[in-house]
């Protein structure tokens, strides 16, 4: 294919730079980095990175600050690929301090930083390229011809990706709880009435319904939409709109800011370059960065390196496209046993909650000790657990390893969870007649997770 304007990616660095910068300050300015990453004395750890801890309490500090930096850097283009690598280590590295922080707009944030860090968007309008024009100037070279253009595999690699996003978290919706009950979403709007304009008329009872039918649509086809010219413009008018409502309604920080912005990559390559042209004429045509009128890319040439580089952007594309659907693989409802809903994209689609504790009993003994979680995890790293099958299994097998230390002899562990999902009455997550402490965790079908309830969900009607 025929390489496309550069200025999609120019504007793409820039928009992720600046809200990735945006992100990280807001985790100092909320504390986040104290309440959920410092105060637990115990945390949850993904399959392989046991070994991954939180730095000191200042050190951790003075890494938000240098990642704010390093997105500030991207979008200037300083130094890119350095600072590109090292600001999607630092995301990469803050998801997997504990798993009960995951996100998946965090996972995308990460995912994003990757494919930008290993991309030619610093070649163009970035101080990188001023940088380089100033110093062919003073060494009294001839100034390297601007960059005009970039392989097409760029723009089709983040719109696949983005693509995905969208297209997943529609069909995690195509399921009884979400188009026949409008559950979850009954229960989250039930507790938006007070919503000036909006909130009187969660109170209607088809209103959940056509709104739970309404996200299933958009997130199904707006990439659809997006990719066609003559309906793009209203797409994109559509995205931001059901952004900011998501935004208003919900608690999901920057991703509707990050999706938003992210929608762009659909529109043609070269709409950006009249962005950056009508920058230009505004300010300085002389600023750091900005490409003379003169010159033209050379023509891409199929040498091995970018051989290999399209064989990993399609092993990259394959990888993301078979993650979401890895639940097919445990069968049974991935809602209520989890295995497999991690970096599937399902935004938003299930609430579970209920109580969760722990016996501990000594086999040669009559002595059993019931254990709260709460002795070890904070309450936000409790709510997170009590619906996570993986997550009650490493509390159970921690409290066990500090009973063995403790006692000097093998100990039993067993754990007791009733679990409401989606307003449905509680019932048990996993077989309490299971000693925890003889299951191996691992990416296998779990047998110790008891079948979801197969009652209906309620359908509540929130009462002003």
């Amino acid at each position: 294919m025929a390489p496309v304007d550069i200025s999609f990616l120019v504007f793409f660095r820039v928009a992720l730079g600046v809200l990735l910068a945006i992100s990280m300050e807001r985790f100092l300015a909320y504390g986040w980095v104290d309440q959920l990453l410092l105060a637990p004395s115990f945390r949850f750890k993904y399959f392989g990175f046991h070994w991954v801890e939180p730095l000191p309490r200042e050190q951790l500090l003075l890494l938000f600050r240098v990642l704010v930096g390093l997105g500030l850097a991207v979008a200037a283009g300083l130094c890119f690929r350095l600072s590109a690598i090292l600001l999607a280590l630092g995301l990469s590295y803050i998801q997997l301090i504990d798993v009960s922080t995951y996100l998946n707009h965090y996972y995308l944030a990460a995912l994003l930083a990757w494919l930008l860090a290993f991309s030619p968007a610093h070649r163009a309008r970035s101080m990188d390229a001023w940088l380089g024009r100033l110093w062919a100037r003073a060494c009294g070279y001839a100034e390297p011809a601007p960059v005009t253009q970039v392989a097409t595999a760029f723009l089709w690699l983040l719109r696949c990706q983005i693509g995905l996003v969208y297209f997943c978290a529609g069909l995690a919706k195509l399921q009884s709880d979400w188009l026949l009950y409008a559950q979850p979403l009954r229960i989250w709007l039930g507790a938006s009435t007070d919503l000036p304009l909006l909130g009187p008329m969660f109170t209607w009872p088809g209103v959940p319904l056509v709104i739970s039918w309404i996200g299933f649509l958009f997130d199904t086809t707006i990439v659809l939409w997006l990719s066609r010219s003559r309906t793009r413009p209203y797409a994109y008018a559509l995205v931001l709109l059901f952004h900011t409502l998501t935004r208003a309604l919900f608690a999901i920080g920057m991703f509707p800011w990050i999706m938003s912005a992210c929608a762009l990559i659909f529109f043609p390559p070269e709409a950006a370059q009249r962005l950056w042209m009508g920058l230009a004429r505004r300010f300085s045509s002389g600023a750091p960065g900005t490409t003379p009128k003169r010159a033209s890319a050379s023509p891409f040439a199929r040498s091995a390196l970018v051989r290999a580089g399209l064989l990993v952007g399609c092993l990259y594309v394959a990888f993301q496209v078979v993650m979401p659907f890895r639940y097919l693989a445990y069968g049974g409802n991935v809602l209520w046993h989890e295995q497999g809903m991690r970096f599937s994209w399902r935004v938003m689609v299930r609430a579970k909650g209920g109580t969760v504790a722990f016996l501990v009993k000594l086999p040669d003994q009559e002595r059993k000790v019931f254990v709260d979680p709460n002795t070890y995890l904070t309450s936000f790293q409790e709510n997170e657990m009590a619906g996570q099958p993986d997550l009650i299994l490493q509390m159970a097998q921690y409290i066990g390893r500090e009973y063995e230390a403790r006692e000097k002899r093998p100990v039993e562990v067993y754990a007791t969870a009733r679990i409401s999902l989606n307003g449905r009455r509680a019932a048990p997550l996993v077989d309490p007649s299971v000693n925890l402490m003889t299951v191996r965790d691992g990416l296998g079908p779990a047998s110790w997770i008891l079948p979801a309830p197969t009652e209906a969900p309620p359908l509540i009607v929130p009462v002003l």
